[in-house]
């Protein structure tokens, strides 16, 4: 049996990693009786954790949420990922993330053990981060609109457009994605319909009001989906819609997802859906994949590939391969 130190830390382990536990269970895992279980989870409670009990024979104990954030028992695993977390955040596209990230990291690594050190440290030295630039926004605007989303809360600002034309809205929030910049996306009560709003183009003095009841998202409920056709294909006059004869991880691995919008079909196949100013640059940009495809929509596409294969084909008429010298008799050499 482990000594009351360690029994007490796996037990503080334990409840970090689930919501809740019988206390049957719990009381099995450590290798205690139901009445040491209760003693430790006192001790724990006199420490400052705020472990919540449930009475009765299906009863058991949580892990609840106190005045003070608790230290954190983690696994080795755990502890490199929240370190190489904190240390992508301190180049995050925000004005007050950036500083607390790194002042956290600092503590984290204070307290490794020795072999993780040296693992923090090889992660620290090797991983290097190109400096964003762009615009940044700030943590309490990110906790307020996140809060809103998270409450059903009414959120209130003005916005300025690309076209920089300044309105004030009063949307539906219903997530918050991350694409290198922030988006909020929310219902527009006003346009009857759902947008996507860039978080660093929201001015100061953004406020929450009442309550509204949730719609269904759109997307299905897939809002990284949302924005990214938001921003790939219907802010653009054309747009098309194909399938690539390869797989989507070919696919992404060349295109972001505010280039164009990836969809899986199957192993060999991935669906496509992308706009811009030009069918002519889309339908260059489509053939550059030197795979096979099929064109979903619009029909224009197939009369612009029509014509880019006529004039392909008419420049490889036109242009004269080069003569090849005739090679040398075997039997001659030269001098």
């Amino acid at each position: 049996m482990l000594n009351t130190s360690a029994r007490l830390l796996r037990l503080l382990s334990l409840l970090q990693v689930q919501r809740s536990w019988g206390g049957a269970e719990l009381a099995e895992r450590l290798d205690v009786t139901p009445r040491t279980l209760r003693r430790d989870v006192d001790r724990l409670r006199e420490l400052g954790y705020p472990v919540e009990g449930q009475p009765g024979v299906a009863g058991g104990y949580a892990l609840g949420a106190g005045a003070h954030l608790p230290p954190l028992a983690l696994a080795d695993d755990e502890a490199l990922a929240v370190a190489l977390a904190l240390r992508t955040a301190t180049n995050a596209h925000s004005a007050s993330i950036g500083e607390p990230a790194l002042r956290a990291l600092a503590k984290l690594e204070r307290v490794f053990p020795p072999r993780l050190q040296r693992r923090a440290h090889a992660l620290r030295e090797t991983i290097l981060l190109l400096e964003r630039a762009g615009p940044t926004v700030s943590s309490a605007l990110l906790s307020l609109l996140a809060e809103a989303c998270d409450d059903h809360r009414v959120v209130q600002f003005d916005y300025t457009s690309l076209a920089s034309a300044r309105t004030h809205r009063s949307v539906e929030p219903a997530g918050l994605v991350h694409t290198g910049r922030w988006y909020l996306v929310a219902f527009d009560p006003a346009r009857n319909d759902w947008r996507t709003f860039r978080v660093d183009r929201m001015d100061d003095g953004v406020t929450m009001g009442g309550t509204f009841a949730p719609r269904p998202p759109p997307e299905g409920g897939d809002l990284r989906a949302f924005v990214s056709r938001s921003l790939s294909t219907a802010a653009y006059p054309h747009q098309v819609v194909v399938i690539l004869h390869a797989p989507a991880e070919q696919i992404t691995a060349r295109v972001s997802a505010s280039t164009a919008l990836v969809e899986r079909l199957d192993a060999k196949r991935t669906r496509v859906s992308i706009g811009a100013g030009s069918m002519h640059g889309l339908a260059a940009w489509v053939a550059s994949f030197e795979v096979d495809f099929e064109v979903i929509e619009p029909p224009e596409l197939l009369e612009v590939l029509r014509k880019l294969r006529g004039r392909i084909d008419g420049a490889l008429e036109r242009t004269q391969p080069p003569r090849s010298e005739p090679a040398p008799d075997a039997g001659t050499s030269s001098t």
